[in-house]
């Protein structure tokens, strides 16, 4: 199988543990077997641990005009529209993504209406993915709710854009975890899972060839899907025999 240069696209993670920096997020420990993957194949890779940052709530690109004193995602969005690829990293807190996870969303979601240079919405032709972890059932659940979210607002998603690991139900190890109510196990807990390793190969080359296809393409033809063009009373073969 002939080589696939993937060195053009670049990836951004975004770690939404609730973890300040520099405590221990298991949801990095497997954000990193991605990222490995990544920079093996010379993707430009970014990682943003969002609560590391003052990212204020609400749906508006700048919060700071709407009674925030500090809102730093107008630099963070940056950071984010500059990647083709971005991958969302969030543990499983009652069986829902995390808090941060969802501002994550929310303030992604202030921004789709802008649009690109074809008049498209401005996330189109870039690709999204997730990435769980917990240590009780939820991975689905999680991934569901992630992977629509992104492709609402403009994301394009591939086969097999999620991956996870979670323990048995109940409380236990967490990813990663070495030791276990002060006992040291006898290896990183997760590390050999066959069935995570897999799913998250299958992903980060799933969204590699995507991202690939879309950057090759120069994105989606602006045809048909031209907000400036709908706007501008192009309607593209709109045409409801209600309204004759």
């Amino acid at each position: 199988m002939d080589k696939i240069d993937f060195s053009s696209l670049k990836v951004v993670y975004v770690n939404c543990t609730l973890k300040k920096s520099p405590q221990e997020s298991h949801t990095k420990m497997l954000i990193a077997v991605s990222k490995a993957i990544m920079a093996k194949e010379n993707v430009q890779i970014d990682e943003i641990r969002l609560i590391d940052h003052q990212v204020a709530s609400g749906v508006y690109p700048d919060m700071t005009e709407y009674g925030w004193d500090v809102d730093e995602w107008p630099e963070l969005s940056k950071r984010i529209l500059n990647a083709d690829i971005l991958i969302v990293g969030t543990p499983i807190w009652l069986g829902e993504k995390s808090s941060e996870a969802q501002k994550l969303i929310e303030r992604l979601y202030a921004m789709s209406g802008q649009t690109n240079d074809k008049g498209q919405y401005i996330y189109y032709g870039k690709v999204g993915g997730c990435i769980v972890t917990g240590n009780e059932d939820g991975i689905k659940h999680c991934a569901m709710g992630i992977l629509y979210s992104l492709q609402h607002v403009g994301y394009s998603i591939p086969p097999q854009a999620d991956c996870g690991w979670i323990g048995k139900v109940g409380p236990g190890p967490s990813y990663g975890d070495k030791e276990w109510k002060g006992k040291k196990l006898d290896k990183p807990v997760g590390f050999d899972s066959d069935f995570t390793n897999r799913n998250t190969t299958f992903m980060t080359y799933n969204l590699l060839h995507l991202a690939l296809m879309l950057k090759n393409n120069n994105g989606y033809p602006s045809y048909g899907n031209s907000r400036e063009e709908w706007d501008d009373g192009k309607r593209w073969k709109f045409d409801n025999p209600e309204y004759r």
